[in-house]
């Protein structure tokens, strides 16, 4: 595919860097020289300096035959305009803008992104995407990563797997049989920082990281089964009043009214704006950094601590400061995978990265075939796909245990007639079946054959 970028910032580099690696034919536009340069010096692409809003700049670029455009600036205009732009002069086929402002988000407002209008394809918001895998780390704290999949009935979840394991040193096979009414599947491992696709005859060991793919009707079962019963936080401080904190904030207000919410912003201006949208939060002026602080916002008492400004090393810092002062669990907002291996040696017990997660969500429809949902775990190192079965597809009617990809994927769920079942390698998939899988990178482009739809197939 060829594919254009507007924006070389973290999320728009990562968003490049995925997709060149894998063969597409990326260009990226930004406004800044210094990002245009650091772009050709370490990216597979062809970056363009200029405005991507404007006609010629994006001619440069090669909207004339471009298949997508992607435009993730800092700016929801510039992005917005892009894509109309993309749409009305180029006629470029896929168009996906970031849309940061809640203004524009607003149900009410729906038609102004409609083909006749903004001819936006799809719309990513980051604030809506993190805040709403923060609520769900809340509401699951024994996990460190979630995604939801096939209309939320199946869940992925990364789950550390500590010395109190309860399932520690028990091979795959045989948690089946310890559990033979449980349909999760342990789909890959991360083992001393690598990423590997289990077998039956594996074991858990202590230390790795489990990803499981389940019904999300059984996830709270197999938390305790692998040794994590922590309680759903209902004292909550979050570090950051900005679009992310706001919205969080916003939402257990109205999902858990019973919670008690702390929100600390070091903007007075901004606490005050916030403390004006909320009800029963109470709002902080001051830094979270501060020791007497957290206290004041009672943190040793709390259960979580949710550090979401917009300096992610402050974000590191307060939530090792608040497991130090008896915080119960800390979660903490961080864009770069430098800081991956630190996590838990700073006593922090998940990250979130929406530089991940908008990624995610671009490969979601850059993904051929009958793709419906991308997580990408690990720092890209692989995938966990959700792909339904048409007529087409190459895998239909044939044993998953008999494909040339049992190397690289692990299936770890199939969804039929809105019922989970726990796949083997003697089930044939059927056509609308909905199929969760975990798959390798060098694997991916072996699915999306596996799952292809013939142009005549509409």
């Amino acid at each position: 595919m060829k594919i254009i970028i507007c924006g070389a910032g973290q999320v728009g580099s990562g968003i490049a860097e995925r997709l060149s690696a894998e063969g597409n034919d990326v260009s990226i536009i930004d406004a800044s020289e210094a990002l245009c340069e650091r772009a050709n010096e370490v990216l597979d692409v062809r970056a363009v300096h200029g405005n991507a809003a404007h006609p010629d700049v994006l001619e440069r670029a090669g909207a004339a035959d471009a298949d997508m455009l992607v435009a993730v600036t800092l700016h929801d205009e510039v992005n917005m305009v892009a894509c109309q732009v993309a749409h009305t002069l180029f006629n470029v086929h896929t168009r996906i803008a970031r849309v940061r402002a809640q203004a524009y988000l607003d149900k009410k407002y729906g038609q102004l992104f409609s083909r006749d209008a903004m001819a936006i394809d799809h719309i990513i918001s980051p604030e809506i995407e993190v805040g709403t895998t923060v609520l769900r780390r809340l509401e699951l704290p024994g996990a460190f990563e979630t995604a939801t999949f096939a209309d939320q009935e199946v869940m992925a979840v990364g789950i550390f797997c500590g010395a109190d394991c309860p399932v520690l040193n028990t091979p795959l096979s045989q948690l089946s049989e310890l559990f033979p009414d449980l349909p999760a599947v342990v789909v890959a491992l991360v083992r001393d920082s690598n990423l590997i696709v289990p077998r039956n005859e594996d074991q858990i060991l202590e230390g790795d990281d489990a990803y499981l793919v389940l019904p999300t009707s059984q996830v709270a079962r197999t938390l305790q089964i692998f040794g994590h019963e922590e309680r759903q936080a209902r004292r909550i401080v979050i570090a950051g009043g900005g679009n992310i904190g706001l919205y969080i904030a916003k939402s257990l207000e109205k999902l858990q009214p019973n919670a008690r919410v702390k929100v600390i912003e070091q903007s007075r201006d901004r606490a005050v704006e916030i403390a004006e949208q909320l009800d029963r939060v109470v709002v902080l002026h001051g830094s979270a950094l501060s020791e007497d602080m957290l206290r004041e916002a009672e943190i040793g008492s709390s259960d979580t601590l949710v550090a979401v400004t917009n300096d992610e090393q402050a974000n590191l810092l307060a939530a090792a400061l608040s497991k130090q002062l008896g915080c119960g669990a800390s979660l903490a907002l961080i864009n770069s995978a430098n800081y991956g291996g630190m996590i838990r040696s700073l006593g922090i017990d998940a990250q979130i990265n929406p530089r991940s997660i908008t990624v995610s969500r671009v490969l979601q429809h850059v993904r051929r075939g009958r793709i419906r949902g991308v997580h990408s775990i690990h720092n890209g190192a692989g995938e966990i796909i959700e792909a339904e079965v048409l007529e087409t597809a190459a895998i239909l009617e044939k044993p998953l245990g008999g494909t040339k990809l049992t190397e690289g994927v692990r299936f770890g769920a199939v969804v039929r007639n809105g019922k989970v079942l726990r796949p083997t390698g003697e089930t044939e998939l059927e056509i609308k079946d909905r199929v969760v899988m975990f798959v390798q990178n060098d694997f991916v482009r072996e699915v999306e054959q596996m799952f292809r739809v013939r142009p005549d197939y509409f």
